[in-house]
């Protein structure tokens, strides 16, 4: 079974207009699934409604087996899964430390817990224990993203939704933040990855969707994919 099933899910922000039409996706346990498609296509949408952001207006969200699509964002970090938004979603003026208890905070009266997130963090992140007492400013772009994304993992989630990982960082950086991910998911973390970078999209991913005007357009294994990839990134990047 799945660790994550989407069925006919319908959803959008302004009523009367969908983003999502009828998608239907799953993503099994322990791998990467990709997530691609031209701009428009519904593609972060569809991880702020996995996220409980929005609630889809039809269709079923099943996540380990339980039905979710109507919690809120909060309830759904308690069952374990976590959310790296575009960009770095940090707290620049706080410190390293201090970004990571934030993503500890619904488990803060666990001291001991806590304190096990926070190494567990550490030990995945060398770069952020350096720079740990620090503000968040000094970060590069690169250490921020990590920041963002070991933030999210500190709660030990068993699904991370990641949405476009390498957006605005240089190739050397974002290969990194690449790196880690595959770490992440080598810990035995399931995640389902957002990502305008059609080809390390192809290259990490188990299996990808290519989402079109808020519709799965086609789907299949890394291979089946990687085959195809040149008119697949046509598609993507302009719409078939």
């Amino acid at each position: 079974m799945a660790l994550l099933e989407l069925h006919g899910i319908v959803a959008g922000y302004v009523d009367g207009i969908d983003i999502l039409s009828d998608v239907h996706l799953g993503v099994a346990r322990g791998t990467v699934t990709g997530i691609i498609g031209p701009n428009g296509a519904g593609k972060s949408t569809l991880l702020k409604t996995v996220f409980g952001f929005l609630h889809p207006r039809q269709g079923r969200i099943v996540f380990d087996g339980r039905e979710v699509g109507h919690l809120a964002p909060h309830a759904l970090k308690r069952l374990g899964i976590g959310y790296v938004a575009q960009g770095a979603n940090i707290f620049p003026q706080l410190t390293v430390q201090e970004n990571l208890q934030i993503g500890t905070w619904v488990f803060r009266h666990d001291r001991t817990r806590v304190a096990s997130m926070l190494e567990r963090a550490y030990t995945a992140f060398p770069r952020l224990r350096d720079k740990r007492r620090l503000r968040a400013t000094v970060l590069s772009g690169g250490e921020a993203k990590m920041l963002s994304v070991a933030k999210e993992l500190v709660t030990d989630p068993s699904l991370l939704l990641v949405d476009e990982p390498s957006a605005g960082l240089a190739p050397r950086i974002a290969e990194q933040v690449y790196d880690r991910l595959r770490e992440v998911q080598a810990a035995g973390v399931t995640i389902l990855l957002v990502d305008q970078n059609i080809t390390k999209a192809v290259e990490i991913s188990d299996y990808l969707y290519m989402l079109e005007i808020g519709r799965v357009r086609r789907e299949g294994p890394r291979q089946a994919f990687a085959d195809q990839l040149r008119e697949i990134i046509r598609d993507a990047l302009l719409g078939a």
